[in-house]
């Protein structure tokens, strides 16, 4: 079951104030939280830790850093928004920089925070750099059913993924606006098979009808926390350890199996 603890906060503030503001104004809060920053800001602040500079000591088990990815226009931002904050914009504007935000949920009585960061629109200049990858751990990987050059330009994102993370990555591919069923361009069945071919989940959402994008965010972070949990085991630590500062958790061998755990549907 997935919670919020405490209701969303959206926020716009400088790479300048980024740590002193959260420090001081939720240092008592889990929130639902959103920022906009340049992508190099925020990387340094995910390696630093100050992007957890605000949290109470012991509130979540683990943190995970998921990233969206996907042509611009599919729909990411809606996906964040909805996942985060329960909202949709029709008017959606993209931001300069990157945009993040985070959300609990609980696996398995475990406390879980999702950090996930959106590109905000640099795709569309193919500005995407590796700081925007790095101590990722998970990905939804967006098209738009009713475009069907976004989901051929699926396999160039895939691979750029893949050559600046872990090549075996949990990542959701994500057919957005199914509620479009009139303008459908892309076949659920060539959705679910390229995404049998690469090992990867498959979902088909609605941002605008909320269809899916719960199980969708919900489904990535399970498995993230299931490999992480099994690792933990296998080496003997205490499973109650956390995966702070975007440290890179070894997903090989495991990834494979997701298929097999049905996590594809649409």
């Amino acid at each position: 079951m997935i919670t919020t603890l405490s209701p969303p906060v959206a926020l716009t503030v400088t790479p300048s104030i980024f740590s002193s503001y959260f420090k001081s104004q939720f240092v008592y809060t889990e929130a639902s939280l959103s920022h906009s920053l340049s992508i190099n800001q925020a990387s340094k602040y995910w390696e630093t830790g100050e992007m957890a500079g605000y949290k109470v000591e012991d509130d979540y088990d683990y943190l995970f850093k998921v990233v969206l990815i996907g042509d611009s226009g599919v729909g990411k931002s809606n996906l964040l928004s909805r996942f985060t904050k329960n909202e949709f914009n029709l008017e959606s504007k993209s931001t300069i920089g990157v945009e993040f935000a985070t959300r609990t949920l609980k696996v398995d009585d475990k406390v879980v925070k999702a950090q996930i960061w959106d590109t905000a629109g640099q795709e569309r200049y193919r500005a995407i750099t590796s700081a925007y990858y790095r101590g990722a751990v998970g990905a939804l990987l967006v098209y738009d059913t009713t475009r069907r050059a976004t989901f051929e330009n699926v396999d160039r994102w895939l691979k750029e993924l893949k050559n600046h993370t872990d090549p075996n990555i949990v990542v959701m591919l994500v057919g957005n606006k199914s509620d479009l069923r009139h303008l459908l361009a892309v076949p659920t069945e060539d959705g679910k098979s390229y995404a049998e071919q690469e090992s990867l989940c498959f979902m088909e959402t609605s941002a605008l009808e909320a269809t899916n994008v719960e199980d969708a965010f919900a489904e990535v972070l399970t498995q993230i926390y299931r490999i992480t949990s099994k690792k933990q085991v296998e080496a003997g630590e205490d499973a109650n350890g956390s995966v702070p500062k975007g440290e890179k958790i070894e997903v090989k061998n495991d990834v494979s199996a997701l298929k097999k755990l049905g996590c594809c549907s649409n």
